[in-house]
C-alpha cells in the first residue's frame, strides 16, 4: 500500500497531524492566497456547489472542513439556513473564521469548532445537509471520512463536496500542470511562512482519487443518487450524494 501524501516528508507526525500544522501554519495568509492563485474563480466554484442544494433547502448545514469559513458563509448568502455548523482540525483557521464570523455578526447563524472529520462529534441523522470544500483530499482516511459524514446526514440529506481534480484536455492539463508544480509553489513562498504547503497542493490533488473513482468509493459507504460534475474543464468538480 502507499504511502499517503503529506505535507512535511521528514516528520513522523501522522497526515492528520501535519495538515493540521500546515493550515495552522497558512491561516493568516490562507484567504488571500486561495482567491489570488485561482484568479477568484474560486468564488464563482463555490457558488456553484452551493446552488446544488437550492431545492433541498436545508436547516441545519455542517461544513466539514470549514477552514476559514467561506464555504459556510456563501451557503448562509444563498440558502438562508437557520444553522451551519463548521468543522476542522486547525484551531488557527477556526480563529480566523471566527474573526469573520464576528465581523459580519453571524454568531447565531454561524458556529465553528475544532474537530476531526473522520470521527464528527454529532449524532446520527443530525443534518440536513453537508458540505466540504477542497478538504477531503487531506483526509487520513478518506472512505471513513466519507462514511461520517453520511452518518450524521439524516435520511434524504445531500453531500455536496467540491475538490480540485485532474484535467485530461490538451491543452488545459498542460498549462493545469505547469501552474500548479510551478507557479502556485513559488508565489506560496513569497507571501507564505510554510513552503511545504504550496507544493502539498499539487501532490495532493495527484494523488486524489477524482471523478469516478471518487464516485465509486461514495458508492461503496452508502451514498445514493451520486452525481459528478467537472467545472472548468475538470480543474474542479462537484461531487454530490444523497442519504
Amino acid at each position: 500500500m502507499s504511502q499517503p501524501v503529506t505535507p512535511y516528508k521528514n516528520e513522523n507526525a501522522t497526515k492528520k497531524e501535519q495538515v493540521a500544522t500546515m493550515f495552522n501554519n497558512i491561516s493568516k495568509t490562507y484567504d488571500f492566497l486561495n482567491h489570488f492563485l485561482s484568479l477568484g474563480i474560486d468564488i464563482i466554484w463555490r457558488k456553484k456547489a452551493i446552488a446544488e442544494l437550492k431545492r433541498l433547502k436545508p436547516g441545519h448545514i455542517l461544513d466539514v472542513a470549514t477552514g476559514t469559513g467561506d464555504f459556510a458563509f456563501e451557503a448562509i448568502q444563498m440558502l438562508h439556513p437557520d444553522k451551519v455548523t463548521g468543522v476542522d482540525i486547525s484551531q488557527g483557521m477556526l480563529d480566523v473564521a471566527q474573526e469573520k464570523i464576528n465581523r459580519r455578526g453571524l454568531q447565531n447563524k454561524f458556529e465553528v469548532t475544532l474537530g476531526d472529520s473522520e470521527r464528527l462529534l454529532f449524532e446520527d441523522n443530525t443534518f440536513d445537509a453537508v458540505t466540504v470544500a477542497y478538504g477531503v483530499r487531506n483526509f487520513e482516511n478518506l472512505e471513513k471520512g466519507l462514511s461520517d459524514m453520511l452518518r450524521v446526514l439524516k435520511p434524504g440529506g445531500k453531500a455536496v463536496i467540491l475538490e480540485f481534480s485532474k484535467p485530461k484536455v490538451f491543452p488545459v492539463k498542460q498549462l493545469y500542470n505547469f501552474y500548479f508544480h510551478f507557479i502556485t509553489p513559488a508565489i506560496g513562498k513569497v507571501f507564505s511562512k510554510d513552503n511545504s504547503a504550496y507544493k502539498y497542493l499539487p501532490e495532493s490533488v495527484a494523488a486524489f482519487p477524482d471523478g469516478k473513482d471518487f464516485i465509486t468509493l461514495m458508492e461503496k459507504v452508502g451514498y445514493r443518487e451520486t452525481k459528478n460534475r467537472p467545472l472548468a474543464f475538470g480543474i474542479c468538480s462537484i461531487y454530490t450524494g444523497t442519504k
